[in-house]
């Protein structure tokens, strides 16, 4: 196991970016939200946290506190906010940003009000013009990564069936650069929400060699039924913790039928699912950082840590994409790579903003090796998955250790 990464792995975070402003509301503005803010009342607030959000920060700034050498490549406007949104990142980071003349950049007005689910007021700007001009293939070039992220929430990305997806992803194929997709949960009343998904993915993953889905984002855009049956069962509770061992294998079938070659998937605080795979599929990956029979039909379900401190758990899933990409790429075993990507979890949601709670890669690497760490519950009571006490981590039936 590496304990040092390795400092000269470039990779380039692109897809969505925005700017969040939070305004700050005394902890004792309690009452109905129509109260609060009501029509023509003047409300006192606090200071204001102005923060980026979206994929290229949150996975792509965690990225470059494990160690790894980060360019960002998202898309602004000729604005204040654009410029604010590259100043917060990093000159350095945000070379590859496009500046569009006449567009405005993308906003959120995050209303967090004490005792109240948060309410945000989003604009998409420029995240729906990216098209796939928009990439620095120059600087993409000498990366070994690209890890693309949300076109769920940009329009660009999803129509006539992610055509300009699809040319990003074969471009960075054709440079020997490996991929890698995440996504957000579409709203269902949204253009996002009722695209072809299916359609999409049957065009986009045969160029996408790693993909980092949530368990309701792939449950949604590929099987809307046990998406709405996961959700009924739930009874107002979170729904990830309807699915089951054998939904991830479902899933992940259809996703291995259609050209993707490791999947990870976020089951939020039932932690983290992978599947990979046979050798022969991963040995066409143009770079290969990992040892091919370790990753080669793995099928692992690690539970969450316990965090004694909670701040928030904004941005946890990007940390997770994070943790693991960090671990593939530096050569780690599967097994490590799911508790890598727990780990980043963990880390992030004992602050409340996305990045301070991330660690630097010795430091990760050691809570990785500390099996004294609490686990959050998980229980797969199904035929076929056995639990390892040495690893901790469930095994599949399609494992290749399980069979």
């Amino acid at each position: 196991m590496n304990n040092k990464t390795n400092d000269n792995i470039k990779v380039m975070v692109a897809g969505h970016i925005c700017l969040d402003i939070t305004p700050g509301f005394d902890p004792s503005s309690k009452g109905d939200f129509n109260d609060i803010l009501s029509p023509g009342k003047l409300v006192n607030v606090e200071g204001a946290t102005v923060s980026t959000g979206g994929t290229v920060s949150n996975t792509g700034l965690s990225m470059a506190k494990l160690g790894l050498d980060v360019t960002l490549n998202g898309k602004v406007g000729d604005d204040a906010f654009g410029a604010i949104i590259k100043d917060v990142v990093g000159l350095d980071r945000a070379s590859s940003f496009k500046t569009a003349q006449g567009q405005s950049s993308s906003y959120s007005i995050v209303l967090s009000l004490p005792g109240v689910d948060r309410i945000f007021l989003h604009h998409p700007g420029t995240n729906d013009t990216f098209t796939a001009e928009d990439i620095d293939y120059d600087q993409l070039s000498q990366c070994a990564l690209l890890s693309f992220g949300y076109p769920t929430l940009m329009q660009k990305m999803y129509e006539n069936n992610g055509q300009e997806l699809k040319t990003i992803f074969k471009k960075t194929k054709a440079l020997g650069v490996l991929t890698s997709l995440d996504t957000t949960l579409p709203d269902p009343n949204s253009p996002s929400g009722q695209a072809n998904w299916q359609a999409i993915f049957k065009e986009v993953l045969p160029y996408v060699d790693l993909f980092l889905p949530s368990i309701e984002e792939i449950a949604y855009m590929l099987n809307r039924d046990l998406f709405e049956k996961r959700k009924s069962e739930a009874n107002g509770q979170d729904p990830v913790l309807s699915y089951t061992g054998a939904d991830c294998t479902a899933l992940s079938n259809k996703l291995l039928a259609l050209g993707v070659k490791v999947i990870a998937i976020k089951m939020g605080i039932n932690g983290y699912y992978i599947r990979t795979a046979n050798r022969d599929v991963l040995n066409t990956l143009e770079h290969k950082p990992i040892d091919l029979d370790a990753w080669a039909n793995r099928e692992i379900w690690a539970s969450s840590y316990q965090a004694q401190k909670f701040g928030a758990a904004t941005g946890a899933g990007d940390a997770t994409i994070a943790g693991f990409l960090t671990a593939f790429l530096n050569g780690l075993d599967p097994v490590c790579a799911v508790k890598a990507a727990n780990t980043l979890g963990w880390q992030n949601v004992r602050e409340v903003d996305t990045l301070s709670g991330v660690e630097d890669w010795p430091t990760t690497m050691a809570m990785i090796k500390d099996d004294t760490k609490k686990r959050n519950p998980l229980t797969i009571d199904i035929d076929g998955w056995r639990f390892s006490d040495s690893d901790q981590v469930y095994y599949g039936p399609n494992d290749n250790g399980n069979n």
